[in-house]
């Protein structure tokens, strides 16, 4: 199946709105610029009608507007190849494509192929859900990493010295891109790319820590879920929603019986850091 990309030209003061509404017709991933921001579904829950009828409420208190265009997967790898660049992340973690130059002078490296997968370490929730793993003592934990996208944090805990990584996504070519790159990075026996939902968990025992990068409506529906299976004393880490959206996150979070312990934020977006009572 394909993405549809909505490129959305708006004011900052009505991004936010705007990502908000889409979130609620189902786009699930969201990129800032300059102008405003694109937001990606696929094309099966893509409504135009729908994007038409939110943007048409907005158009008198600002300048706004919006294209889509449709990104196949066939032209999915030429789109990231022109636009991939390297990235670092918190001056320690290097995230590059197979054709760019290696940083030994890090103390970690991710290579990662996109796909038809978000989540290069571009995008800011990706770039704070690393920086907060930086602080979380990986070591011969058994890891959780819902909508797991490229795999990329699934990757970054194997390096930080993580046992088992199970990395679950709801698309198909996602899971396997996840298992690519894991394979590209070498940690292949430590990470299992899983297709499904929250509902792929049942018969797990619970996990060390679990990463939730996913998009606010999920992380509060499935909040009961990650408190089932994470262990007592275990950290949580979630991102993929905007500052105004914490709140709510931390009611859900301690209704479901986490603590709140910290969170991060870059251009608006959120990680935070949550953890199961002993």
């Amino acid at each position: 199946m394909d993405f549809v990309e909505v490129t959305v030209k708006a004011p900052r003061e009505l991004s936010d709105i705007l990502v908000a509404e889409m979130a609620e017709l189902g786009f699930d991933t969201f990129e800032d610029n300059d102008e405003g921001f694109c937001a990606y579904t696929t094309e099966d829950v893509f409504n135009p009608d729908d994007v038409a009828e939110i943007m048409s409420r907005y158009l008198g208190l600002g300048e706004v507007g919006y294209t889509h265009r449709v990104i196949t997967r066939q032209n999915w790898n030429a789109e990231w190849e022109k636009n991939f660049q390297p990235l670092v992340i918190a001056d320690k973690v290097s995230v590059r494509a197979p054709f760019h130059e290696a940083r030994p002078d890090l103390a970690y490296e991710i290579v990662i192929m996109p796909r038809m997968s978000f989540g290069t370490g571009h995008h800011d929730t990706t770039a704070l859900m690393i920086t907060n793993q930086l602080d979380i003592d990986h070591q011969n934990k058994r890891v959780l990493d819902m909508g797991c996208g490229t795999g990329i944090l699934a990757v970054m805990a194997v390096h930080l010295g993580a046992d088992y990584v199970l990395a679950v996504d709801v698309e198909p070519w996602t899971a396997e891109n996840a298992a690519d790159n894991a394979a590209e990075n070498n940690v292949q026996d430590k990470v299992e790319a899983r297709l499904g939902d929250v509902t792929a968990l049942e018969g797990e025992k619970p996990f060390d820590i679990i990463l939730a990068n996913i998009n606010r409506n999920v992380l509060l529906e499935d909040m009961p879920a990650y408190a089932q299976y994470l262990k007592p004393g275990g950290p949580i880490l979630f991102s993929g929603f905007y500052e105004e959206d914490l709140p709510l996150i931390q009611e859900a979070a301690e209704k479901a019986g986490f603590r709140y312990e910290s969170h991060r934020t870059q251009n608006h977006w959120v990680s935070a850091v949550f953890r199961q009572p002993v």
